[in-house]
């Protein structure tokens, strides 16, 4: 039989990371975040993940900047970030999304902005 175990994770007592991100249900190989409200300020360094990340924008608008490419982030689209890509957000509007990461972001020490 293979594991049946169910995790809740009620984000009101989630984990908070340094970069804003709310951390929400992680598995063995995925992991959930989400940055919810993110306001408008000037973008941070390009960074490199060593995970993949796949994201959903739920309210106001963002730009990507990645290796040469900006798509335009808003409520409703869905994103891939490649592992190793290098790249970036311009928050344009207050801005919520959720993101799962594979390998987990939050285990062994894998922490960063969104992306």
């Amino acid at each position: 039989m293979g594991d049946s175990t169910i995790i809740k994770v009620q984000s009101a007592h989630s984990p908070r990371g340094a970069n804003g991100q709310i951390y929400l249900a992680n598995g063995k190989n995925v992991a959930m975040r989400m940055w919810k409200d993110e306001q408008p300020a000037e973008p941070k360094e390009p960074v490199a993940r060593d995970y993949e990340t796949v994201g959903y924008a739920i309210s106001g608008r963002a730009e990507l900047h990645s290796e040469g490419q900006m798509v335009l982030l808003e409520p409703g689209d869905s994103w891939v970030v490649p592992k190793g890509a290098v790249h970036q957000y311009k928050i344009l509007e207050p801005f919520t999304c959720v993101e799962a990461t594979y390998p987990p972001a939050f285990v062994h020490g894998r922490d960063g902005d969104p992306g």
